[in-house]
C-alpha cells in the first residue's frame, strides 16, 4: 500500500523525492456506519483507500463502541469524504461532528516517582512543555527519530537544549511529544526501554483530563531502580508504572485543554461589514485584519472550530447570502478558563466517564 506523497521507483537505492509534510492535524471527527450491515466490509475497504489517498484524513475504530471514525481538518473536509463514499453507491449513516481537543501542560513538574504494581521497580519522570521552536523543527522535518542522532542533537542544542537531553531522545510521537533518557548509569535500561515507551505512548494517546491526546510535552526519565530478575520487571509492571508517573507529573504541571482554531477569510460588500464582524465576535472569534478594495471588504479573523458548525447558516442569514468565506486550520489554542470546566465535563460525559477529572494524587503512589 502506497500513501500519497511517497516515492515509487523500480531502481534500488534511489534518492526519494522530498517528503510531503502535512502540518494540519485533524480537528473534527464523525462516526460512520453502513446503512446495511452486509456493506460493512465494503465500507472498511473504502475508508482504507481514503486514508491512503488523503493523509490528512484519519480513519480509526473506537475499540469500546466499535464505531468507525473519520477525522479531518473541518466539516467540509468530512463532507467531501462522505460524498466520495456515497458516490460508490454505498449508503451510510453519519453522526454529528465532534470537535477534537488536545491535552497540554503550561508548566513543569518532577521528578515524580512511579512504582510498579509489585513495588519492585521505580521510575522518576519530569515533564515540561516541548516548546514552539522544537515543534517547528518536527513540523518542518528538520528533526525526526529516524535521522542521525548526532545531527538531531546538534539541531536541538541550537534551540537551547542541554547536551545530555539532546543526546537522549528516545522517540518523537504525534502530536509533538518527545521522551528522553537522561539517566546516568542506570542498570537494565535497555532491557525495559520498549516497555517504558509502550507505557509512555499509552499515556499520550489518552491523557488524564478527558482521554484526549496529549500534545507538545517533553517527558524526561531522570532515574530508574529496576529489579535484577526480569520476571519482576515485565510489561505488566513497567508500563503502568511509567503511565502513572507521567500522569502525576502532567497533572502537577498546570494542565489545560487545547481547542482547534480556524482562520476565516471573508469577502463582503461594504454594507455588510458590521454583520460579518458581529458574527465572528459572537462566536468567540477575533478580527485579525480588515482590508477594503473598492466596494468589497476582506475580513480575516480567527474562530474556534467548536463555534463553526452552524457558521454557514448564520453567515448566510446575517449577510443575505452576499458573503464569500472560507475556513482553514490555524492553530491550537488553550480553552478559555471560563469555559474549561464545562468543556471537560462535556467530553467526559460523552465518553461515559465521571464528570470530575482525576487529581495528581489519584495516580501518585
Amino acid at each position: 500500500n502506497v500513501k500519497a506523497g511517497e516515492t515509487i521507483s523500480s531502481v534500488k537505492q534511489v534518492i526519494p523525492f522530498e517528503a510531503v509534510h502535512y502540518v494540519a492535524e485533524p480537528v473534527v471527527t464523525i462516526a460512520v456506519e453502513p446503512k446495511f450491515n452486509r456493506d460493512l466490509p465494503r465500507l472498511v475497504e473504502l475508508l482504507r483507500k481514503l486514508s491512503l489517498e488523503d493523509p490528512n484524513l484519519v480513519t480509526s475504530i473506537n475499540e469500546e463502541t466499535g464505531e468507525y471514525l473519520i477525522s479531518g481538518m473541518g466539516t467540509l473536509h468530512l463532507e467531501i469524504a462522505n460524498t466520495l463514499i456515497t458516490k460508490t453507491g454505498l449508503e451510510i449513516v453519519t453522526s454529528k461532528p465532534i470537535v477534537i481537543y488536545r491535552e497540554a501542560i503550561r508548566g513543569e513538574a518532577g521528578p515524580i516517582e512511579g512504582k510498579s504494581p509489585n513495588r519492585h521497580n521505580k521510575i522518576y519522570i519530569e515533564v515540561e512543555p516541548l516548546g514552539e521552536q522544537v515543534m517547528e523543527l518536527i513540523k518542518t522535518g528538520k528533526i525526526s527519530e529516524y535521522m542521525d542522532k548526532a545531527d538531531m542533537a546538534k539541531q536541538l542544542r541550537a534551540v537551547g537544549w542541554e547536551p545530555d537531553e539532546a543526546r537522549g531522545v528516545w522517540s518523537i510521537d504525534e502530536p509533538f511529544n518527545m521522551i528522553l533518557d537522561v539517566t546516568k548509569g542506570a542498570q537494565y535500561m535497555q532491557e525495559v526501554r520498549d516497555m517504558i515507551l509502550a507505557g509512555y505512548r499509552w499515556g499520550i494517546k489518552e491523557g488524564p483530563i478527558a482521554y484526549e491526546q496529549i500534545r507538545g510535552m517533553k517527558v524526561k526519565i531522570t532515574d530508574v531502580a529496576l529489579h535484577e530478575d526480569p520476571v519482576h520487571r515485565g510489561p505488566a509492571q513497567i508500563m503502568p508504572m511509567t503511565r502513572r508517573a507521567m500522569f502525576t507529573a502532567f497533572l502537577e504541571a498546570q494542565p489545560t485543554l487545547l481547542e482547534p482554531v480556524q482562520k476565516i477569510t471573508t469577502r463582503v460588500p461594504n454594507d455588510f461589514l458590521g454583520a460579518v464582524t458581529s458574527v465572528i465576535t459572537q462566536k468567540r472569534g477575533k478580527i485579525v485584519s480588515v482590508d477594503q478594495k473598492g466596494n468589497l471588504v476582506s475580513v480575516v479573523g480567527d474562530i474556534p472550530t467548536a463555534e463553526s458548525f452552524d457558521l454557514s447558516e448564520v453567515m448566510r442569514s446575517q449577510t443575505q447570502g452576499r458573503a464569500f468565506w472560507g475556513l482553514e486550520f490555524a492553530r491550537w489554542s488553550p480553552v478559555p478558563t471560563s469555559l474549561l470546566q464545562s468543556v471537560v465535563e462535556g467530553i467526559r460525559k460523552r465518553k461515559g466517564l465521571s464528570l470530575e477529572p482525576p487529581k495528581a494524587s489519584d495516580f501518585a503512589e
